[in-house]
């Protein structure tokens, strides 16, 4: 390894991770949200040796082009689907939810977007739950909404 390309990766443990975002984002052509910098670090050093270096073998190339052929490659799994529509442990938006807490019964109304409640607009169960109990806490469960369904 060169010199020049020694400095170029002892500099990124310097940087903010705003600025190993902005140099990743130069090198690989695609932005990216990670804010993990052991992470952005690793993968920027990988890719300045690559570049300076030549990177994968024509061999390694063309068997990592047959594996990816042979896989199902996903970073994230597809959202559960029945007849068309994602499965969801929220009712429908106008649907009004409703439970008893300390003496009085609470109306919460889900909309589109967010939840209504006592004239205020919450964008989550929680934050409603962290509204009415003081304390933050699992407004799915707070609200005793079912577990989500499981597809395999």
């Amino acid at each position: 390894m060169n010199a020049k390309l020694s400095e170029e990766i002892a500099a990124l443990a310097q940087m903010s991770g705003v600025a190993l975002r902005e140099r990743y984002a130069e090198l690989f052509g695609d932005p990216t949200q990670v804010g993990n910098r052991a992470w952005l670090v690793r993968r920027i050093a990988w890719r300045l040796q690559a570049q300076a270096e030549g990177g994968l073998s024509e061999r390694a190339r063309r068997r990592a082009a047959e594996l990816a052929n042979e896989a199902d490659l996903r970073y994230n799994p597809p959202p559960a689907q029945t007849n068309g529509t994602a499965l969801s442990r929220l009712p429908a938006p106008g649907s009004v939810l409703r439970r008893p807490y300390k003496g009085r019964t609470l109306e919460v109304t889900v909309l589109k977007r967010g939840f209504e409640y006592q004239g205020t607009l919450y964008p989550s169960l929680s934050a409603v739950a962290k509204a009415i109990t003081g304390s933050h806490c699992n407004g799915y469960l707070f609200f005793r909404l079912p577990k989500a369904k499981e597809t395999l």
